[in-house]
């Protein structure tokens, strides 16, 4: 497994040992050592994948950074939580994910009404194997868990991801105040049901 590291809270370290990894395009900052920048179209996420992104303009640009030596990453100054994946299957806004192991297998999942009210696209990507994944977000990162017993409700503009044996349900709320215009900007939620845990950001986009 590629060793990944916080060097600051903003800023990600990868040591590559003869080793690859998956990144944003344009987000590496430094580097030292014997490192090659290469286009990625795929992703890891096969062809398929790559086509039903194309067809609603929503593709990832990716590149992939191979060689030995330690690499710098960082994207907008954004803060940075890392995630250790041991055979677990994440799903994340595409926006979210910086950088991640080539080991991991990538894919897309259908996102709904969820992604359309926040803006994020029809698709999220899925992010599944063993493996060092990045996560980007505007502040820290917050880790909700869910439960069969305690269901969460989150502002679709907040969602960042989630990971677990989870079910997404959309929600609207609207009542008369809502159709005389007194809406309290919060007519619509996320409903998350099941077990595992759901990733925010204390943020809205």
């Amino acid at each position: 497994m590629t060793s990944f590291r916080t060097n600051t809270d903003r800023l990600l370290e990868v040591t590559l040992q003869n080793e690859k990894v998956l990144a944003i395009a344009g987000s590496m900052v430094a580097y030292t050592g014997s490192v090659k920048f290469e286009k990625s179209i795929l992703g890891g996420e096969g062809i398929f994948g790559a086509l039903k992104r194309k067809a609603s303009n929503e593709g990832m640009q990716l590149m992939q950074v191979s060689g030995s030596g330690s690499v710098l990453f960082a994207q907008d100054a954004a803060e940075i939580t890392l995630l250790a994946l041991a055979g677990d299957k994440l799903t994340i806004e595409s926006g979210s994910l910086l950088a991640y192991d080539s080991a991991l297998k990538t894919g897309t999942s259908f996102a709904g009404l969820r992604g359309a009210a926040s803006g994020q696209g029809l698709f999220s990507t899925t992010v599944e194997g063993n493996g060092n994944v990045a996560l980007i977000a505007r502040g820290n990162l917050i880790m909700l868990e869910v439960t069969p017993a305690q269901p969460l409700r989150v502002d679709p503009d907040a969602f960042v991801g989630f990971k677990g044996n989870i079910t997404q349900e959309f929600v609207f709320d609207v009542n008369w105040r809502t159709m005389l215009g007194q809406s309290s900007g919060e007519s619509y939620q996320h409903k998350f049901s099941g077990q595992g845990v759901v990733f925010i950001q204390p943020a809205e986009r």
